[in-house]
């Protein structure tokens, strides 16, 4: 992740939800609102959007894994250089891991090690949403002092019209000039 001193710097996480794809435009309205982008993407987000698509978009380096040929810890380097950590789209089982503490991938290790603001923006089938497991770990992040931007009622990947719809990109980038 290469610092730019001129602009405030994204960490994007990208999780395993079918709203994954909705990442490149996100990034794009990122950019175009002045902002430095570096995506990190969960291992199981790959079955949803490519590394490369989202490296055109940002004009950086996706963060995928903790091997690779740098000479500094990457979890740690974009930790520390990063202004604020958005994670859209959030699973319910990344959502879990974070509340417990878990760290067990990049992004997971990313959101520990970071001094930055989170903000986190869930998308889910509307049962998993609801589901008490999922809202005590909602509160539990809320708790902690990362933002939530709720989901919305929308057409889910199950053929639904229901809450769990990944939030509209025009309200993630009104949460983050917010939250900066």
């Amino acid at each position: 992740m290469e610092k730019n001193q001129s602009k405030k710097r994204i960490l994007l996480g990208v999780t395993a939800s079918i709203a994954a794809y909705k990442a490149c435009d996100l990034v794009k309205e990122l950019r175009r609102a002045g902002f430095d982008v570096t995506v990190a993407l969960t291992k199981d987000a790959h079955h949803f959007i490519t590394p490369l698509s989202l490296q055109t978009f940002s004009g950086n380096e996706v963060l995928t894994d903790f091997f690779g040929p740098q000479a500094k810890p990457v979890h740690i380097q974009a930790a520390r250089e990063s202004d604020l950590v958005v994670v859209a789209p959030a699973t319910a089982d990344f959502i879990a891991k974070i509340a417990h503490g878990l760290a067990d991938d990049l992004l997971t290790c990313v959101i520990l090690a970071t001094p930055a603001p989170i903000l986190v923006a869930p998308a889910m089938n509307d049962r998993m949403w609801l589901n008490a497991f999922t809202q005590e770990n909602v509160i539990r992040l809320k708790q902690h002092g990362i933002g939530i931007i709720e989901p919305i009622k929308g057409s889910l990947a199950c053929g639904y019209e229901a809450e769990g719809h990944l939030a509209d990109n025009s309200k993630i980038l009104e949460a983050i000039q917010a939250r900066l």
